[in-house]
């Protein structure tokens, strides 16, 4: 199994549009892919501009197949017009 943390700098007029997207439409996109196992988003108390999504799928090939998908492609320049930059970390679960 693994994890990706992904940190996202939403422009600040932009976070309310941002949680929406991701509760109303890029969790459920993402719930239905094979190999899914959860999706979160938590936002930072001190800096409420960062946000970091928290991903676990079965396998690196299917985290790999959900961003190689349609409603990922139509749903990553929606989300990206939301913020600055993200930095990525990924992570083999060891328990």
């Amino acid at each position: 199994m693994i994890e990706r943390h992904v940190t996202f700098t939403v422009h600040p007029e932009k976070c309310e549009q941002f949680e929406k997207l991701f509760i109303e439409e890029y969790r459920p996109a993402m719930a239905s892919m094979p190999g899914f196992v959860s999706v979160g988003l938590l936002r930072e108390q001190e800096d409420p501009h960062k946000f970091q999504m928290v991903i676990r799928f079965e396998s690196a090939e299917a985290a790999a197949a959900w961003r190689e998908s349609d409603r990922h492609k139509a749903l990553s320049p929606r989300l990206k017009a939301l913020y600055s930059e993200s930095q990525l970390k990924v992570y083999d679960v060891v328990a």
